[in-house]
């Protein structure tokens, strides 16, 4: 079966594996759409410390079940569509004993430390496979990123009295938007490209930023009555949205991390103590956050067409890689069809 391989950093090439053969407590998918994220970006540009190479790389799944091998439950048929939590967890380490599988110590990431679902056909163990009838494979690839900014939501304790911030509007972003929209809050997004910007006004947000062009200090003391936002959420991963996170979060807020910054990054550490904040980070998802977007893509109100900026073959990865590697602020997701 067709196969798309990063054998070293700066190559991509489409490649013959074997087709996989479902075990016991094993789902065979049909993989029909797959989403490049930055961790798949940051593997092909040589960036990612995590990843083993050679990887098919490939997370983010849309799929239908083709055939299920012994002891899964009678609800797992053939042609349900479905995605995947593509986490491993131990079941033994702390975060795990403390019922935050997401947050294994041992985790393993599809595409990252083992092969993803970049192929026709994946093997995955029943309880990782999520169906969702109503929903089609392009829509269910979208899932994961979401989540992931569903999850920061969560840990933020985002209710409807709080003044939302979001730093960063990729995919995992919009997850975050999506959800505290959800959960009632008054959200703020902010980020250094107008065109995101734009299609972000399209899921409820009260306000938007760009923060290269405006006055984001003096924005945020405008729109909050001279509070600052209740939360902020980081998720863009650079030295300079950390800073931000800190520096603009109101007293006694809550400022979670989601994006990876390179380096180390230096605080005015004076801020931790005098606003009392709470700094939490946030790490992939759990089940629920994957339901929760479920739940809400079935409303079908999702800008699907705005949120997935380009669909390709295989053959046609290596071009699109390459591209988004030169400007990848302009991309919100690439779907590889098979």
């Amino acid at each position: 079966m067709k196969a798309l391989l990063i054998p070293a950093p700066g190559e991509m090439e489409v490649t013959e594996i074997p087709r996989p053969v479902p075990g016991i407590g094993e789902v065979l998918l049909q993989i029909q759409y797959a989403g490049f994220c930055g961790s798949d970006l940051n593997s092909f540009s040589g960036r990612n410390p995590l990843v083993q190479y050679p990887v098919i790389p490939g997370h983010e799944i849309g799929a239908t079940i083709a055939a299920v091998g012994g002891d899964v439950p009678a609800e797992y048929r053939a042609g349900l569509p479905c995605t995947v939590n593509p986490y491993t967890n131990c079941g033994q380490c702390a975060a795990c004993r403390n019922g935050r599988s997401n947050a294994c110590k041992s985790n393993q990431t599809l595409g990252v430390q083992r092969h993803g679902a970049m192929s026709e056909y994946k093997v995955s163990p029943w309880q990782k496979v999520l169906p969702a009838p109503e929903l089609t494979p392009r829509e269910l690839a979208l899932a994961e990123p979401m989540s992931v900014g569903f999850h920061a939501v969560a840990r933020a304790q985002v209710s409807d009295t709080d003044v939302v911030m979001v730093l960063g509007c990729g995919m995992v972003g919009i997850g975050a938007i999506v959800r505290s929209v959800l959960r009632g809050s008054r959200v703020i997004a902010v980020d250094i490209d107008d065109s995101k910007l734009r299609v972000v006004q399209k899921l409820g947000v009260a306000h938007t930023i760009n923060s290269r062009k405006e006055d984001l200090p003096g924005r945020l003391l405008e729109l909050t009555g001279g509070f600052g936002p209740d939360v902020v959420i980081e998720a863009a991963g650079t030295p300079m949205t950390y800073q931000m996170a800190v520096s603009e979060v109101a007293f006694t807020g809550r400022v979670v991390c989601i994006g990876y910054a390179p380096g180390e990054i230096a605080f005015e550490t004076k801020l931790f103590v005098q606003k009392e904040m709470d700094i939490r980070g946030s790490r992939n998802a759990l089940p629920e956050d994957f339901r929760a977007v479920i739940e809400y893509l079935n409303k079908r109100v999702c800008p699907l067409d705005d949120l997935i900026s380009v669909t390709c073959t295989p053959e046609e990865a290596l071009v699109q890689m390459k591209a988004w590697a030169v400007d990848p602020g302009k991309i919100f997701r690439i779907l590889v069809r098979f």
